[in-house]
């Protein structure tokens, strides 16, 4: 079996590039890689009311899913990112009962949604975070926050870029591209550096 590593929610922000999509950064536990996955917008509200223990006037999907649980007596073991295939991630949900425990086959949005509801563990397959996590060095986020206006330049120019095609531009173009959007905190336009590298790797 694949080692895994244990993640924790880092952030929630709106995804520019795709209209109605967020991206969900989750950090490493004790690690400094960072693994942003793009999810709904539902999805995402799932995520957030529940961190922020907001109560809904009627049960969500994801609530539903956790009252069946309680009334049928079993347990969200931990959720397990296990593959990522062309760019889209998968995921399972381990539950258990009192006489055994099964894998239940989820995209990774639903399966946090319900793992925060549980309080369970979010694991990641090493293959995973291997291929598609970014590593993030905290001295260079402060050696950036010295010099917000230059990076928001460097950010404002370089998106517009992004956005035409990554294709144009070559393997270390790239690399640098992603040095500067993880000083900058750019988790999106990083992930999308990130899957142009890998598409040549």
């Amino acid at each position: 079996m694949d080692k895994t590593v244990e993640l924790e929610i880092l952030g929630l922000s709106s995804n520019h590039s795709q209209s109605g999509s967020f991206t969900l950064v989750m950090g490493e536990v004790g690690g400094i890689r960072r693994l942003p996955i793009v999810i709904g917008m539902f999805e995402a509200q799932a995520i957030a009311i529940e961190i922020e223990k907001i109560v809904p006037n009627r049960p969500m999907t994801h609530d539903l899913f956790k009252a069946f649980s309680s009334n049928f007596n079993f347990s969200i073991e931990q959720i397990l990112i296990s593959e990522m295939k062309e760019g889209v991630f998968f995921a399972k949900i381990v539950c258990r009962n009192s006489s055994k425990s099964i894998e239940v086959d989820a995209r990774p949005s639903d399966a946090i949604a319900i793992a925060v509801r549980f309080d369970a563990p979010i694991f990641c397959a090493e293959s995973v975070m291997s291929e598609a996590a970014i590593e993030f060095n905290e001295e260079e986020e402060k050696k950036e926050s010295k010099k917000p206006s230059k990076a928001s330049r460097q950010g404002s120019v370089t998106s517009g870029k992004l956005a035409d095609s990554l294709k144009d531009f070559s393997l270390d173009k790239l690399n640098q591209l992603l040095d500067e959007a993880i000083g900058n905190e750019d988790y999106e336009r990083a992930a999308r550096i990130r899957d142009e590298i890998n598409k040549r790797n």
